[in-house]
């Protein structure tokens, strides 16, 4: 999935955030804007005219020297980056819908902005080659630390402008494709199955799951994405797996890479001057991607070499990259971008579900019915267009999407002078898009703290189709959303139709662990009984049978 600001600290609770403003949904100016597709030169004038100065956009105060790197600091900070998800909420608690957070050591400020209409507007406006501010760290290991592997090639993730919109247009193609998708149901539900064949071999006598359940899934997740970007399957649901393994290591770099691109980015970016500890780490996890992704890239150029091709539905996504553009490297970088980005944000984005479906057994039920309805017969496997029917069971992942986002937002980096929310915004400034708060406003969501997957399927009422983006917009939207979809759909297609996720809930201490993401903070849900089935064993043994 495309990545953002991302959350290590999403919340099973919902965001409960203050009304704002009166009765109506736009800023000053914003329906100005929005109805003229061309403003006219006196137009924007008087627009800029009459807009504050960018000097008095709300937010914290930087001091001199320390700006506002202090406030991540731990101990005599006040702003918990691993609580970043927090943090948004905090700021628009505090200033209001237009935040900015200057003073930042070696990067640009950042400016917050919780309102739809004008998130819709920046999004609709932007050119061929917008600007996402992501992951700096991973620009200078491409650039920089790596030239003499990417080039001229620097991949999707974390680059700009004309080197991106090159290399996007190689791959988007037949990534984007429905057919292309259409050919890794099977494949996907293979891995499923084993998935789920693997977790019966996990649980205890209790029919509970290990504590390390999120380990689990996410090495279902790059089982996924190893088969879809590098045509192999790479043995992460393999009793023989282990902690030193080959797919351990890929997971554990993976989750090193992203999770502390906030630390690097905010809390310490000395790295930016010096090989600090955690830079060097970061390097290191990432020069194992990329030899990692080569040899598998250069396995699959041989695979190519002697398979008989009569048409283009004979090959797989990454063979036809490699056949069209001929060149491994470009294979090597989108297998890279896809996996790096893949792994721990589906994975993530997983846990949220089963976790929702596990304490909302309404509405687990009549998913349970829908795939009972569309997919009667156990032994038929599954289909796309099968899947596209599950509408009840997509407007559920919509939801949770909406409320428990693991993801904070998205945003852009202005290209030129602006007006936001009535302040007169200069070019350069970073623009966050915080739609884990958005998505919970009253605003943009009519009764945003009820969970309620109907509100997808209907045409009434408030739903602000910019409130909640999980993918993005526009030309830089998710490059693998598609794929991500399919994933989580057959997932719950296969799991949900053989039994019932349950939950048991534990009162008192706070589990340090990946439910962080999605944990209660007053009933702590056990982890261990995440996953629990509504069967007995033998009735479990009996069904996944079917599967062999």
């Amino acid at each position: 999935m495309g990545r953002s600001l991302r959350s290590l600290t999403a919340y099973s609770r919902p965001f409960t955030v203050p009304n704002t403003r009166k009765a109506t949904t736009g800023c000053p100016f914003s329906k100005r804007q929005r109805s003229q597709i061309a403003p006219t030169a006196s137009l924007n004038e008087e627009i800029f005219a009459n807009a504050k100065p960018y000097s008095e956009v709300p937010g914290p105060k930087p001091i001199p020297l320390l700006g506002n790197t202090w406030r991540m600091v731990p101990i005599i900070g006040q702003f918990d980056i691993s609580e970043f998800a927090k943090v948004t909420k905090l700021f628009l608690e505090r200033y209001g819908r237009i935040v900015r957070l200057g003073g930042l050591i070696g990067r640009p400020d950042l400016l917050f902005v919780y309102d739809a209409d004008e998130i819709e507007r920046l999004y609709r406006r932007e050119g061929p080659t917008p600007f996402r501010p992501s992951m700096p760290c991973l620009v200078k290991y491409k650039s920089e630390v790596r030239k003499d592997f990417f080039g001229e090639l620097p991949g999707v993730v974390g680059v700009h402008g004309e080197q991106w919109r090159k290399f996007r247009s190689k791959v988007q193609r037949p990534i984007l494709q429905p057919q292309t998708v259409k050919k890794y149901v099977t494949p996907i539900e293979l891995v499923t199955e084993d998935f789920i064949k693997y977790m019966e071999k996990a649980r205890d006598e209790n029919c509970d799951l290990p504590h390390e359940f999120d380990n689990h899934i996410h090495r279902w997740s790059l089982e996924c994405i190893g088969r879809v970007a590098l045509d192999v399957r790479l043995g992460c649901l393999s009793p023989q797996a282990g902690s030193n393994s080959e797919p351990q290591r890929i997971i554990d770099a993976a989750k090193y890479a992203l999770r502390n691109v906030a630390v690097l980015e905010l809390k310490a970016p000395y790295w930016r001057y010096f090989p600090t500890p955690l830079w060097t780490k970061y390097v290191n996890n990432m020069n194992f991607f990329v030899e990692l992704c080569s040899r598998y890239i250069n396995e699959a150029l041989e695979r190519l070499k002697t398979k008989k091709v009569t048409s283009e539905n004979d090959l797989s996504l990454l063979e036809r990259v490699l056949q069209s553009e001929g060149d491994p490297k470009i294979a090597t970088i989108m297998a890279l971008d896809l996996i790096l980005v893949g792994i721990d944000t589906i994975s993530m984005a997983v846990c949220s579900i089963l976790y929702q479906a596990a304490t909302r057994l309404e509405q687990q039920d009549k998913m349970a019915d829908e795939i009972r309805r569309v997919l009667p017969d156990p032994s038929k496997p599954l289909s796309y267009s099968d899947l596209d029917k599950l509408h009840y069971t997509k407007a559920f992942v919509r939801e949770v999407f909406r409320m428990y986002s693991t993801v904070i937002g998205n945003g852009r980096t202005l290209q030129e002078d602006d007006v936001i929310c009535g302040y007169h915004i200069p070019k350069g400034v970073q623009v966050v898009f915080p739609t884990i708060v958005t998505g919970n406003m009253e605003q943009f969501v009519s009764n945003p703290d009820e969970f309620r997957p109907e509100r997808w399927l209907e045409s009434n009422g408030r739903l602000h189709s910019f409130a909640s983006l999980p993918y993005g917009f526009g030309a830089r939207i998710c490059l693998g959303r598609r794929f991500a979809d399919l994933e989580i759909q057959v997932l719950l297609a296969k799991l949900i139709k053989m039994g019932k996720v349950e939950g048991k809930r534990r009162v008192g201490r706070r589990k340090k662990s990946w439910l962080r993401n999605i944990r209660e903070w007053t009933n702590i849900v056990s982890v261990e009984t995440l996953f629990r089935l509504a069967q007995d064993r033998k009735k479990f043994a009996e069904l996944t049978a079917n599967l062999q």
